[in-house]
């Protein structure tokens, strides 16, 4: 997940806040601000929550700005806004492909929204075209060999 950061009259800033990029001890830090559980947060964060991503994006910033107090950081709304990073992006396109491939219409429809709310609308579109692609259909098994014939043992042998 990626939050955005576009205050007026200033340059855009970008917070990486997807898997593996928040410390334990800053998502810790991030639910006693929020005082809310951490999948809480991030499902906030995903629904474009004010607070869950003023409160990410603050402990994000207090890596080079350690002084920064959660009440110095108070963006206006609108300022603040959450994008798919490129392996959500690619798990939600094979969802949508899974569940609208029998409708096309409302397929084109559902990936229209997913390159919306890509961060990069490139990974959007290769997402799309990965998983829309034809797939090579699985080799055919190699035949077992027979078993070789044996000659039968004749009655007078034994």
């Amino acid at each position: 997940m990626i939050i955005v950061y576009e205050p007026e009259g200033s340059e855009r800033q970008t917070f990486n806040a997807g898997r593996g990029k928040l410390r334990a001890s800053e998502i810790q830090i991030i639910e006693r601000t929020a005082d809310a559980r951490w999948p809480d947060i991030k499902e906030g964060v995903g629904r474009g929550d004010i607070h869950a991503m003023r409160v990410v994006v603050w402990a994000i910033r207090k890596r080079t700005e350690p002084a920064l107090r959660f009440g110095d950081f108070d963006p206006f709304e609108g300022e603040l806004y959450s994008r798919l990073d490129a392996g959500e992006v690619r798990a939600y396109a094979e969802s949508l492909f899974e569940q609208y491939r029998e409708n096309p219409d409302d397929l084109a429809e559902a990936f229209d929204e997913l390159r919306d709310v890509a961060f990069d609308r490139e990974d959007a579109e290769k997402a799309i075209a990965d998983v829309t692609a034809p797939k090579d259909p699985a080799p055919a098994p190699e035949p077992e060999p027979l078993p070789e014939a044996t000659e039968p043992a004749s009655p007078s042998e034994g």
